[in-house]
């Protein structure tokens, strides 16, 4: 199972993306985990994240955590600041699997 996580400032606003996301990841038959958790317990979670989204709340830590997450092979990305604030979970998803897979 491929582990989705998405990091925002305290875990909580990007619940609602998460809920998004995984309904289209149901009906497209996928088995994915996604999950959100705050920005803090981005290196606790990042063994265990095939990719991880950040909010764009918290855009500015890019450069540090994808330093910190290249040495392991895993991809960090800002979700979209519109399929944010619209929570276009399938775009967002799209995005997590193309991370995925590259």
């Amino acid at each position: 199972m491929q582990r989705i996580v998405l990091c925002c400032a305290a875990g909580m606003s990007t619940s609602m993306l998460v809920n998004k996301m995984k309904a289209e990841a149901q009906l497209r038959a996928l088995d994915l985990d996604i999950y959100a958790v705050p920005v803090a317990e981005f290196e606790r979670e990042l063994p265990g994240a095939d990719v991880v989204l950040l909010g764009p709340q918290v855009k500015y830590e890019i450069t540090r955590l994808a330093a910190i997450a290249e040495p392991q092979g895993k991809a960090v990305a800002v979700i979209d600041m519109a399929d944010y604030g619209l929570m276009r979970g399938a775009a967002v998803l799209d995005k997590a699997l193309a991370l995925i897979a590259s």
